[in-house]
């Protein structure tokens, strides 16, 4: 059996979440005065209002490298059945969503943060695959 076969789940999430990030990653970056104009708004009775131009830079950063680690660990997994990067992609993708859950408690969206929520049980369910 190969590493595919072996390790389906793995790669099916791990793709997934790349799909995801940069979806999001590319759309706050071609669509940058609309994207700031719309968390600005979102975030409008909060601290971080201000900070919105700054925070949506740290967020795509964290995307990118997300995605970068993901697709490593995607190629580690197909090539010699190490886990090592593909788990770190998780983590990382782990830790982007709970600083965008975050947010939006303060924003008081509590629907958002749900639907956050969704895609971070998916990674938990993720990085226990892969240990």
């Amino acid at each position: 059996m190969n590493q595919f076969t072996q390790n389906t789940a793995q790669i099916l999430i791990l793709t997934y979440i790349t799909i995801t990030f940069a979806y999001s990653a590319m759309e706050k970056m071609l669509k940058w005065k609309s994207s700031v104009a719309f968390y600005q708004s979102h975030f409008k009775n909060t601290f971080l209002q201000k900070y919105i131009p700054s925070s949506l830079w740290i967020v795509i950063i964290l995307e990118i490298i997300t995605i970068i680690v993901s697709l490593i660990g995607i190629f580690q997994i197909l090539t010699s059945e190490n886990k090592q990067f593909g788990l770190y992609g998780l983590i990382l993708a782990a830790i982007t969503l709970i600083g965008l859950m975050i947010g939006q408690r303060i924003a008081k969206d509590y629907a958002g943060a749900m639907n956050i929520t969704i895609y971070f049980i998916l990674i938990v369910f993720g990085i226990f695959l892969m240990q």
